[in-house]
């Protein structure tokens, strides 16, 4: 091959891993802003009542909707499964938990991605409180879990999702007990999409150069 022949391989190799990249950027990253108050008050009427979920502070929401900065977070789950069969939110036949929480899933995450977010973390419980206290005593907590999302208009967006919707009742069912809230990512030691993505593009263009 020529060294022109070469030199326009390793142009287009390149510039297609570029552009790539910036494809999944536009995907992964929040380019709308900040909510606006007219599409808040349009969010809430929109969201479905969770029948059962009589944690869910409807105050709290709308807070953390109007102090939207418009960047990505991570909601920490903490999750207590159910223990022993329990009646399939369809059929009513006797269940195992974690069977409820697949079949959740299943539904849940194909939505999570289409708006820009992930699982971070999944870790099982191996023991109780070590270092605790001034909070009410452990209630059997089985998993912790962090999902990331783009932003809280996604968020929102896909609460009021059909798929999403159709796919909680298993996620009721499953969970008898669990707390979330949402965090800012800080300190984090784990390399994140935005490195790993660029990393693995730049390792195929110059394989394929």
């Amino acid at each position: 091959m020529s060294a022109l022949g070469v030199s326009l391989s390793f142009f287009w190799v390149w510039t297609g891993a570029a552009l790539l990249y910036a494809a999944f950027r536009v995907w992964y990253d929040n380019w709308r802003g900040a909510l606006r108050p007219d599409e808040i008050e349009r969010f809430l009427a929109a969201l479905p009542g969770t029948p059962g979920a009589g944690g869910n502070d409807a105050d709290t929401l709308r807070r953390f909707l109007e102090a939207d900065d418009g960047r990505e977070f991570w909601m920490l789950n903490l999750v207590r499964l159910a223990s022993g069969d329990v009646p399939h939110p369809r059929t009513g036949a006797p269940t195992r938990a974690a069977a409820l929480m697949r079949e959740y899933v299943r539904g849940f995450l194909p939505v999570l991605i289409r708006h820009g977010g992930h699982p971070v973390l999944q870790a099982r419980k191996i023991g109780g409180y070590v270092d605790a206290w001034n909070v009410p005593p452990d209630p059997g907590w089985s998993l912790v879990g962090v999902m990331r999302y783009r932003s809280r208009r996604d968020m929102v967006e896909l609460a009021s999702d059909p798929r999403f919707t159709a796919a909680h009742p298993f996620k009721f069912a499953a969970i008898p007990v669990t707390a979330s809230f949402p965090t800012a990512p800080g300190l984090a030691l784990l390399l994140g999409p935005r490195v790993w993505v660029a990393l693995v593009l730049a390792l195929g263009a110059a394989l394929l150069t």
